[in-house]
């Protein structure tokens, strides 16, 4: 087993260079060999057709054997960089990447969420993937690092930031209506200043609403400012009137207390018209503490409908 890179940048752009210079040097050579063929045995030099020359083993063998070894010595150093990329340094940190429709959200072991994926400088990081619904893919172009999160099997990325930043993290599976929406970043900071975040709020305090919000995946798909997207908006939610589909009939309801937070545990008992079906249960997904915080947020004032003037 060779040692690990340095960084997951330098096992995959190894590869990268090796096969595109391989590449390069064939188009090349093959080009130039095609201009001079055409120039040589252009019509006007042999105006009369040539009997075929017979067959040379030596040339045979030659074309033969060297494509071979060059697409051997391919495989051999495209496996070397997988293994690099699969074994995880022993002293990583460990955090988990939980995908759904349409967020990410990032759990580290000592309770700390956050929808950013915050790493320290120059420390190998293993991110386990799972996905709460569909098919799903983490990618972060910046660390050549890309898997799948496929519903019922747990998978993993690894990588080291070489430096301090923010880097793009992508969905690169479609994954549904707000599949574009589905970006959040990487944010590389020094190891101290790291340190600090983490130990900051291990637990979320009971008045962190958005935070609960984007922790289970609310964000994703309601936005708090007004603006539209795949759910109704959460803003001026409590006391407002809503034209729901309730067991195939349209009415209309007041968004209380219990119907908000009837809505979070089972979305389809009342569907807003005009939206899509596609919110998921969350029956026994989350903490009734946590589940009470998040409607306490919803009904408060913060969110609360404007008086209108006069």
């Amino acid at each position: 087993m060779t040692d690990l890179p340095l960084t997951t940048i330098e096992a995959v752009d190894a590869v990268f260079l090796y096969i595109f210079g391989i590449s390069g040097l064939l188009l090349l050579g093959i080009t130039a060999t095609m201009v001079v063929f055409v120039i040589r045995y252009h019509r006007r030099r042999h105006p009369q057709p040539q009997p075929s020359p017979s067959s040379k083993l030596w040339l045979e063998l030659v074309w033969t054997l060297i494509p071979t070894l060059i697409v051997l010595s391919m495989f051999w150093y495209s496996w070397e960089g997988y293994l690099k990329l699969s074994d995880v340094p022993p002293d990583a940190l460990k955090v988990q990447a939980e995908g759904r429709k349409w967020s990410w959200s990032f759990n580290y072991q000592n309770g700390r969420s956050s929808d950013r994926l915050y790493v320290p400088l120059g420390q190998a990081v293993r991110v386990e993937i799972i996905s709460k619904d569909v098919l799903h893919s983490l990618y972060i172009p910046a660390f050549r690092v890309k898997k799948d999160a496929v519903p019922g099997l747990n998978t993993y990325v690894w990588f080291r930031a070489p430096e301090v930043g923010s880097f793009d993290l992508y969905c690169a599976e479609y994954c549904g209506v707000s599949h574009s929406s589905m970006i959040t970043t990487v944010e590389v900071l020094p190891q101290e200043q790291f340190d600090a975040w983490l130990k900051q709020g291990a637990k979320v305090a009971p008045d962190e609403g958005p935070a609960l919000l984007t922790r289970h995946g609310c964000s994703g798909c309601h936005s708090l400012d007004g603006s539209q997207r795949v759910g109704p908006t959460f803003q001026g939610l409590f006391g407002r009137q809503v034209q729901v589909t309730s067991k195939g009939q349209e009415q209309k309801l007041i968004a209380d207390r219990d119907y908000i937070q009837r809505s979070i545990l089972d979305a389809q008992a009342d569907l807003v018209v005009g939206y899509p079906p596609v919110m998921p249960s969350y029956q026994e997904q989350i903490p009734e503490d946590e589940l009470q915080s998040m409607v306490d947020y919803l009904c408060s004032e913060v969110l609360s409908i404007a008086p209108e003037k006069p």
